[in-house]
């Protein structure tokens, strides 16, 4: 076997190790993890000041949603429970988009895998490709061990109201988003 063939093998298992670890983080606890807001509250800015890109490499700015009711979701293609929240998700950002509320996906994925994961499963919401940058600011908003999904919600006055290591129900966020609208 040749060097290269060696180092090519060794990239890929050590990907697929980081994968299967970052997954069973995610899944260490049968009951979802709340993670106190205040944790991410002192980064908020950094997320405000970052700029990502979608499968098609338009660019979102996370400063155009200053003022909203912003919901970020970290994800990733190959993560179950993130998938299964993913359609409930789209039916909430329609749900509440008047009352100004805006979701967006952060994928810690590859843009292949988030581009083939979009085609099979629309969404009413950007997923960006979050690349290093997306990997530090889930890091900087409150989830180091970068298990997924990781959800914030935050307020208008860009303050972190709710943060969620795990799954989140449509019937869960849908009443945090009704409490949060109502102010």
């Amino acid at each position: 076997m040749t060097k290269a063939k060696i180092f090519f093998i060794s990239i890929a298992a050590a990907s697929i190790a980081l994968l299967a670890g970052i997954y069973a983080g995610a899944q260490r606890t049968n009951s979802p993890q709340h993670t106190a807001p205040h944790l991410a509250e002192k980064n908020i800015g950094r997320l405000f000041s970052s700029t990502l890109l979608d499968t098609s490499e338009k660019s979102y700015s996370f400063a155009q949603w200053r003022g909203k009711i912003l919901v970020v979701n970290f994800w990733a293609a190959w993560c179950p429970p993130c998938r299964d929240e993913m359609p409930g998700f789209s039916r909430l950002q329609t749900k509440f988009a008047a009352n100004g509320v805006q979701f967006v996906g952060i994928a810690l994925d590859s843009s292949d895998m988030v581009r083939e994961f979009a085609l099979q499963h629309p969404s009413t919401y950007p997923l960006v490709i979050g690349g290093t940058e997306g990997v530090e600011l889930a890091r900087l908003l409150g989830n180091p061990q970068l298990a997924l999904p990781y959800t914030l919600i935050i307020n208008a006055a860009g303050e972190v109201r709710f943060a969620r290591l795990g799954g989140l129900s449509e019937q869960e966020l849908d009443a945090l988003l009704r409490e949060s609208t109502a102010r």
